[in-house]
């Protein structure tokens, strides 16, 4: 599915001479490779939603990245990783405001009856059900234990 997708963008980025762009997205062709076949599903392809999943990963990675290079006085190498997140945010959906997961951690805490952290397990998994992809889940799960009373 994305693998077209990205092949198109390499062409174009390499024939605009972007070479960041280039090989940001091949190091995401690679990504997805590796859990295709970590997964066994070299032939098939990944869901969609595992596709995102191996996206926020790759972002999250280079968030990482950024405060790591900063604390160590390297602003150069955190600003290319910074460009490379911002390259694989646009292949993500759009990320969900904290007031709207605030509102949706509510909704779902209610509707699945949850009283205390011991829920907090079927909270997260159903709100990773519900955003897929278009928030982090380190934010969902504080705004679960804040709800939830740690």
């Amino acid at each position: 599915m994305l693998d077209r997708k990205l092949d198109q963008d390499i062409k174009t980025a390499l024939l605009a001479g972007d070479r960041i762009k280039a090989d940001t997205l091949r190091g995401l062709k690679s990504a997805l490779l590796y859990a295709k076949v970590a997964k066994g599903k070299k032939e098939a392809g990944l869901s969609e939603s595992e596709e995102i999943s191996v996206l926020a990963s790759e972002a999250k990675k280079r968030s990482e990245s950024v405060e790591l290079y900063i604390q160590g006085g390297a602003p150069d190498k955190a600003d290319k990783e910074l460009l490379e997140k911002k390259i694989i945010d646009g292949y993500l959906p759009k990320q969900l405001s904290e007031t709207e997961l605030i509102s949706m951690v509510e909704k779902t805490i209610n509707e699945l009856g949850a009283k205390d952290i011991s829920g907090m397990g079927s909270v997260m998994a159903k709100m990773r059900e519900i955003t897929a992809g278009s928030a982090d889940g380190a934010t969902i799960a504080k705004l679960v234990k804040e709800r939830l009373g740690q």
